[in-house]
């Protein structure tokens, strides 16, 4: 069935890891008693980036900054739907100056952007599937900033509760495979949102806590090919049984601060 999806071609911004650590603690899989190796982390973030380009996709970058060792995760930082960019204000003080840094990079491409004055933390809760925006709650987004996002944006936000502290972000519970289906991890969700989801993609391809905690849920999809961490094998051979192609890249070392390959790309639509 793989040779009947199409992938399309993909533009994605991203930030190299130079200045990667855990040096706080703002979800439960940072330690930062635990060390970071960080020249590990940057051999899997460039593997990661050559991949996208292996694969026909566009990756370009932002300079990260000292002092801020999250701004890898450059997914967090901004929702970007026909040009026009939702930017982010952050739950953790220590994110925020973030926001600046990306909000320059748009504006001097000549992007209009736009400061939420709700916590808002980019793709990593604000999901588009072609349709519409699925709209993470529960640990950091706010329903207000999802008003915020839909005036701005004008596509119907469809807010989702998330209810398990692991799985903070909605792009840490579910990920979207092509305009037609996603793939999630139905217990992260409350049982209203999961109602929700069941009614608006039957068909979903459904995951495990095991496969959501190895990060087989923060994934990045073009239509065919889906890049996934590698230990999450059972659900590759559940999405290639769909018919999909999984693309393993091992992010492990990003997992130290609960991040993976979907929260270091940012999609640019």
């Amino acid at each position: 069935m793989s040779e009947h999806r199409v992938p399309r071609h993909r533009r994605f911004l991203v930030c190299e890891p130079a200045h990667f650590a855990v040096q706080y603690a703002i979800n439960p899989w940072m330690h930062p008693d635990r060390p970071v190796d960080v020249d590990l982390a940057r051999d899997q973030w460039q593997a990661l980036i050559r991949t996208y380009r292996a694969h026909g996709h566009t990756v370009e970058s932002v300079e990260p900054v000292a002092g801020l060792p999250d701004m890898v995760f450059a997914a967090n930082a901004a929702f970007v739907v026909g040009g026009r960019v939702f930017g982010s204000l952050f739950h953790a003080p220590e994110r925020r100056p973030e926001s600046v840094h990306y909000d320059t990079w748009f504006k001097a491409a000549g992007y209009d952007v736009y400061r939420p004055e709700s916590v808002s933390e980019g793709e990593g809760d604000l999901v588009w599937t072609g349709r519409y925006v699925l709209a993470g709650t529960g640990f950091r987004t706010t329903r207000e900033a999802h008003r915020e996002a839909q005036e701005f944006l004008g596509h119907p936000v469809i807010g989702l509760t998330l209810v398990d502290p692991y799985f903070y972000h909605l792009d840490t519970a579910l990920f979207v495979l092509d305009d037609d289906n996603i793939c999630y991890y139905p217990e992260a969700f409350s049982a209203g949102s999961r109602e929700v989801l069941r009614r608006l993609y039957p068909d979903a391809v459904l995951a495990t806590r095991e496969d959501a905690m190895a990060f087989g849920l923060n994934s990045v999809s073009d239509g065919r090919n889906v890049f996934i961490a590698p230990h999450a094998e059972a659900l590759a051979e559940r999405l290639a049984r769909h018919g999909y192609v999984p693309v393993p890249v091992d992010l492990s070392e990003f997992h130290k601060a609960g991040g993976g390959i979907k929260c270091c790309t940012q999609e640019i639509r």
